[in-house]
């Protein structure tokens, strides 16, 4: 259940980010972005001096994996977020953004709930599946087939093997795969 409950927060608040990109203008979404991740670290710093913060303290204590530094995905999602905007233009970051909300969580979602089959690192080839299939669906609202596909395929493997946390490296990843391939758009 706890799993669930951060990876719908994650899927919420990536597609959340990905509808603020797509309603507000390019020097507003950054402003917006670069406070919100200044915001988080006050708040994290404030969590590692051993404040409580009403409801944020509640939901990183719920959700958050036992690690050093509370909400690191969402903070790792933030950073990746912030830097796609500020390098790439909006029709390159909207699929970036929308691919890993979707992929990381369905991934995640349907291989805890149906893996079977172990790929590698504790993720299932069912989870990776889901994970790509699902991508590939939602992207086609923003892509074109063979561009939504090939997205969905590169980021699943990516999410599969990366040494360094999928959060930091499929957003820019996309945007550098849609930058050097535009047609993929």
């Amino acid at each position: 259940m706890q799993e669930l409950a951060r990876k719908l927060i994650h899927l919420i608040f990536g597609l959340a980010i990905v509808g603020m990109v797509l309603v507000l203008d390019h020097t507003t979404a950054t402003a917006v972005l670069a406070c919100g991740l200044f915001i988080g670290i006050i708040l994290i710093d404030l969590i590692l001096r051993g404040y409580t913060i009403p409801v944020f303290s509640a939901v990183v204590n719920y959700v958050d994996r036992c690690d050093p530094l509370p909400g690191k995905g969402a903070f790792y999602f933030a950073v990746s977020a912030l830097t796609c905007v500020i390098l790439f233009p909006v029709p390159v970051v909207i699929p970036a953004l929308v691919t890993l909300a979707v992929l990381d969580g369905v991934a995640t979602i349907a291989g805890t709930r149906f893996g079977r089959t172990c790929i590698y690192n504790g993720k299932s080839a069912e989870g990776t599946v889901a994970g790509i299939f699902v991508t590939f669906l939602v992207l086609l609202l923003f892509m074109s087939v063979p561009g939504a596909l090939i997205v969905a395929v590169i980021a699943g493997i990516i999410e599969l093997f990366s040494p360094v946390d999928d959060n930091l490296v499929i957003p820019v990843s996309i945007c550098i795969l849609l930058t050097v391939i535009p047609v993929l758009i």
